[in-house]
C-alpha cells in the first residue's frame, strides 16, 4: 500500500487518527484510540540516515528538479520517529539538523533588530496543538532570544511571527467553559479558546490579547462535536477545539487570522480586537465564487501587492479533495474576492497542516502537510521541483541563510583495507564550507595536513594512511580554516 493510500484511504476521523500515528513519538496525535494504534501497525517504519562523525539523524529525503528554483534552502520539520528540525539542500542533503531532539515546528528565516534570525517553536504538543515557547538563533545557531506567552498561558505551536515592530504574533489554545447547546453540546461546556497574543520580544510585555470566545460564535464552527473525538466538552479533559486558530499575520493596524474549523480568515482591529470583516465560512462578510471556496485552511499571509494566500486543505468539502496554494485579492469597499492564482500538483491532499510561501522570485513554495511533500511552483504555475519528505511536515518554507556555528566541526574514523582509515567530516549547520583539509600524526601537537577533499554533503569522507590522532579543517572557498575540529585518538 502507498503512503498516500495510506494516509487518505479513511474518513475524517481515520485520517485523523492516521496522523497520530505519525505523531506518536512526539506526543503530537491528532486522533487518539483503536484507530490510531491500528494505523501505528501499519504505518510504514521510516529508516533514519546515520552518520559516522556525529550521532545525529535524518530522514531521507529524495528530490527532482526541472527548472529554476528561488535562492536558499529548505526549512522543515518531520514529526515522528524522533525526527525534528533540517535545513536542506534541494538535493535532500541536510545542511542543518536540530541538535537537542526538540519537538519543534515553524522552523524558517525571519528577521529581529535588523538581522537574519532562525526561528521555531518547541514544547508538548497534543491533541493537535501544543504548550511551550518559541527560540530565536542567530546566524551561529546560539540564542538570542526566548519568547513566552504572557498573562499566565503558554504559546501554541502554529505560529511565531516576528514583526518588524520588535514583536512576535503567537496563538494560544487555553481550556474554558463555554455554552456548547447551539452546536448540540452542554450549557456548561469547555472548549479551546483560541488567543491571539502579540508580545513585545526584548521585554516580554503583552501587547494584544485577543480572544477567539470573545469575538466569534462558537456555531460558526464546521467540526462536529462527534467528529472531534474525545473532545466533546463535557470536561475540561474533552475541552471542543471549536476554532483552531493557526496563522496569524501583519497588516499595520489590522491583523489576519486563519481558523481552521471555520473554514475563514478574519480581519481585525490591532487596537480593539474588533473582528472587521469574516471572509468564508458560514458567516461571510466577502463573497467567495464558487470555484474558490477554502476549507480546513492553513497559513494565511499578506502580501506587499495587498494579496492574501492561504494553503486550502481542501478537506472532506464535497468537490474534488485536492489541495492547493491560493491567492486572492479583496475588495473590502465592494465586499467580495477574486482567486487571482491556484497551485496543486499531482492530487496531492494535507488532511492537515500545510503552507504556502511566496518566494523572492515569484516562484511558490507549497508544503502539503500530512502529504510528506514539497512542491514549488513557477508564478505561472509549472512545478520546477518537489520534495518527498517521507514524514510529514507541519510547515515548509524556503530562505537564504548563512551561518557559521559557534560549535566545532566533528571527525569520525573507520578503518579501511591496506593500511588506510575512512575520516568522516561534518559541521552541523555551517553554510560556507568548500572543502576539508584532514590532519593527522602521533599526538594531538604534532598534527599535519595529508589530504583535502571538496565538501561532498553533510558528512564527508578521505581516505587516508592509519594514524594515531586525527582531525579536520573546514575550508571556505579561498582556502581560508573556518574551524578545525577537537583531535581524535583513533
Amino acid at each position: 500500500m502507498s503512503r498516500r493510500s495510506l494516509l487518505f484511504g479513511g474518513g475524517l476521523v481515520g485520517a485523523a487518527a492516521l496522523v497520530g500515528t505519525f505523531f506518536a513519538g512526539r506526543s503530537f496525535p491528532y486522533g487518539t484510540g483503536e484507530a490510531a494504534n491500528a494505523a501505528s501497525d501499519a504505518a510504514p517504519k521510516i529508516v533514519p540516515r546515520s552518520f559516522v562523525s556525529t550521532q545525529l539523524t535524518a530522514p531521507p529525503v529524495s528530490s527532482w528538479k526541472h527548472g529554476d528554483t528561488a535562492a536558499g534552502y529548505l526549512f522543515v520539520e518531520p514529526q515522528g520517529d524522533g525526527f525534528n528540525g533540517l535545513i536542506l539542500q534541494d538535493s535532500g542533503e541536510p545542511i542543518w539538523i536540530e541538535p537537542t531532539r526538540k519537538n519543534l515546528t515553524d522552523l524558517r528565516v525571519q528577521r529581529f533588530e535588523g538581522k537574519p534570525v532562525l526561528t521555531y517553536w518547541s514544547g508538548k504538543s497534543t491533541g493537535g496543538h501544543g504548550a511551550g515557547s518559541a527560540t530565536v538563533l542567530d546566524t551561529s545557531y546560539r540564542t538570542v532570544a526566548t519568547v513566552d506567552a504572557g498573562n499566565g498561558l503558554q504559546a501554541d505551536l502554529h505560529e511565531f511571527n516576528l514583526t518588524d515592530r520588535g514583536t512576535a504574533l503567537i496563538t494560544i489554545y487555553n481550556t474554558e467553559k463555554a455554552d456548547l447547546s447551539s452546536i448540540g453540546g452542554p450549557k456548561d461546556g469547555y472548549v479551546y479558546n483560541c488567543h491571539v497574543q502579540e508580545i513585545d520580544v526584548r521585554s516580554g510585555a503583552v501587547l494584544l490579547d485577543w480572544n477567539a470566545l470573545g469575538h466569534v460564535d462558537i456555531a460558526e464552527t464546521y467540526l462536529g462535536l462527534t467528529q472531534d473525538e474525545g473532545h466533546d466538552g463535557k470536561t475540561p479533559g474533552r475541552a471542543f477545539d471549536a476554532y483552531h486558530l493557526n496563522a496569524v499575520d501583519d497588516d499595520g493596524d489590522a491583523l489576519y487570522i486563519s481558523a481552521r474549523h471555520t473554514h475563514a480568515i478574519y480581519k481585525i482591529d490591532r487596537g480593539s480586537g474588533a473582528v472587521l470583516w469574516r471572509w468564508g465560512g458560514k458567516r461571510s462578510d466577502i463573497s467567495v465564487a464558487s470555484d474558490a471556496v477554502f476549507a480546513w485552511q492553513h497559513d494565511v499571509r499578506r502580501h506587499i501587492d495587498g494579496t492574501l494566500s492561504l494553503f486550502d486543505n481542501h478537506l472532506y468539502s464535497g468537490t474534488d479533495g485536492v489541495s492547493s496554494a491560493m491567492f486572492f485579492t479583496i475588495d473590502e469597499q465592494a465586499r467580495t474576492s477574486t482567486l487571482v492564482r491556484k497551485y496543486t500538483y499531482d492530487r496531492h491532499l494535507g488532511t492537515a497542516m500545510g503552507s504556502a510561501q511566496l518566494l523572492e522570485n515569484g516562484n511558490v513554495l507549497v508544503g502539503w502537510g500530512t502529504d510528506a511533500s514539497v512542491t514549488e511552483f513557477s508564478a505561472e504555475g509549472t512545478a520546477v521541483f518537489e520534495a518527498d519528505l517521507t514524514a510529514i511536515s507541519y510547515r515548509a518554507n524556503r530562505s537564504v541563510w548563512r551561518a557559521q556555528p559557534a560549535t566545532v566541526p566533528d571527525v569520525g574514523v573507520k578503518p579501511a583495507s591496506g593500511g588506510r582509515m575512512k575520516v568522516h567530516a561534518s559541521w552541523n549547520g555551517a553554510t560556507t564550507v568548500h572543502r576539508w583539509r584532514v590532519l593527522t600524526g602521533t599526538t594531538a601537537g604534532a598534527l599535519a595536513a595529508v589530504k583535502t577533499v571538496h565538501r561532498s554533503g553533510f558528512e564527508t569522507s578521505a581516505l587516508v594512511g592509519t594514524a594515531t590522532v586525527v582531525a579536520v579543517q573546514a575550508l571556505d572557498a579561498t582556502g581560508s580554516v573556518l574551524a578545525t575540529s577537537q583531535p581524535l585518538t583513533v
